[in-house]
């Protein structure tokens, strides 16, 4: 699977497969629009991915504070509003 496969897969509405990752679940549902079942799987995963992960929810949501907590715990600079879609992409490449 590649991101464009990925990306499309969502966008056809069907539900994540059971076998994914968890990393890769949350990320599917950031893009199919349900932040708290993103935001419940990433805050169980405890690794600088989960961190990231959970950064970037926090950034869709417009709450860059806390974004800023958890892409610093994550070992990553902040991201800003115009990036989010590009951050996305990145975190989904680095998980597949």
């Amino acid at each position: 699977m590649n991101l464009e496969s990925f990306r499309a897969k969502i966008e056809s509405g069907e539900s994540p497969p059971e076998d994914l990752a968890p990393e890769l679940t949350a990320l599917w549902h950031t893009k199919a629009g349900n932040w708290e079942a993103a935001h419940d799987i990433a805050q169980d995963i405890p690794t600088a991915m989960g961190s990231w992960i959970h950064g970037l929810l926090h950034a869709i949501e417009g709450d860059f504070g806390n974004a800023g907590y958890w892409y610093h715990k994550a070992g990553r600079l902040p991201i800003r509003k115009h990036q989010i879609d590009g951050e996305w992409d990145e975190l989904v490449r680095a998980n597949l």
